[in-house]
């Protein structure tokens, strides 16, 4: 299944995409696509629906994050080899594990905003995983009954106030709107393996990354399990688990960073494709 929320900012509603890719409305089955909506219960009695009995969504609405406001917002960093080579880091002996700010989680075609004062905000496409179930010390072989399923991340982040500015990256990372996710949560059913996927970005058409989830250092099931021993992954939350190579810090011989008016596009294989306008906050 294909889930999303669709509408406004603060009232969006349910829907699911049919095999058509037209949208339906899940309105009269549930209240939204939250923390209970994707338990294993909950997504079993979604599955069973006809998308044909659904009302057609007409138009063309503004689509909000594929979940509701996660209890955490989590972050892998440095977790593809070729991605760290392009910025000269060592091979993380663990995974590197940072919250993203809630002011951050946005829809997947929602404005970008520069912050005030950056000069060096760039792109990530990324891997997200949903978690539909409570993992606590769950082991590697327990962690996929835990995975509700997956999404597209735009890990946005300013690499002057993540590098430069002194402390941890958070503040590089947290700025509103730096954390567009969906367009849709694809149920874990349809992505039989998460670890051969294509995922790319372009900036003003102009391709920058074009990577494979292959070149992981530590793949879904190591993240799922290693994240769960230090903060209790809750239904509805959402890890992303870093990006490949091609962000605009990598670029030689020159760093390419975004400008109010450019537009990216980026997308992981068979789970939609994301489009952001960049305005100046």
């Amino acid at each position: 299944m294909k889930l999303l929320r669709y509408g406004p900012a603060g009232a969006e509603k349910p829907g699911m995409l049919d095999r058509e890719g037209k949208l339906r409305d899940l309105s009269a089955h549930l209240r939204d696509i939250d923390a209970s909506t994707v338990s294993p219960a909950s997504l079993a009695k979604l599955a069973a629906l006809d998308p044909a009995s659904l009302p057609l969504v007409a138009g063309s609405p503004r689509l909000g994050p594929c979940v509701a406001r996660p209890l955490n917002f989590m972050c892998i960093g440095l977790n593809y080899a070729d991605h760290a080579a392009e910025t000269g880091a060592a091979i993380p002996k663990e995974p590197i594990i940072f919250l993203k700010s809630l002011g951050a989680y946005s829809g997947p075609n929602d404005d970008v905003r520069i912050p005030r004062g950056s000069t060096k905000t760039d792109w990530e496409v990324e891997l997200g995983i949903v978690i539909g179930s409570t993992a606590r010390y769950v082991t590697e072989a327990e962690a996929m009954a835990h995975v509700a399923g997956y999404c597209v991340v735009n890990d946005v982040s300013e690499r002057e106030f993540q590098i430069e500015r002194g402390g941890t990256w958070d503040k590089g990372k947290g700025c509103d709107t730096f954390g567009p996710t969906g367009p849709w949560l694809v149920t874990k059913d349809e992505v039989p393996d998460p670890q051969n996927l294509r995922l790319w970005t372009e900036v003003d058409g102009v391709r920058m990354q074009d990577g494979s989830t292959k070149t992981m250092i530590f793949n879904v099931v190591q993240i799922v399990s290693y994240a769960s021993h230090f903060i209790t992954l809750h239904p509805g939350d959402v890890i992303a688990t870093g990006t490949p190579p091609g962000v605009g810090m990598g670029k030689k011989p020159t760093p390419i960073f975004l400008k109010p008016g450019q537009t990216m596009r980026l997308s992981v294989e068979g789970l939609g494709v994301q489009t952001q306008r960049v305005v100046a906050a």
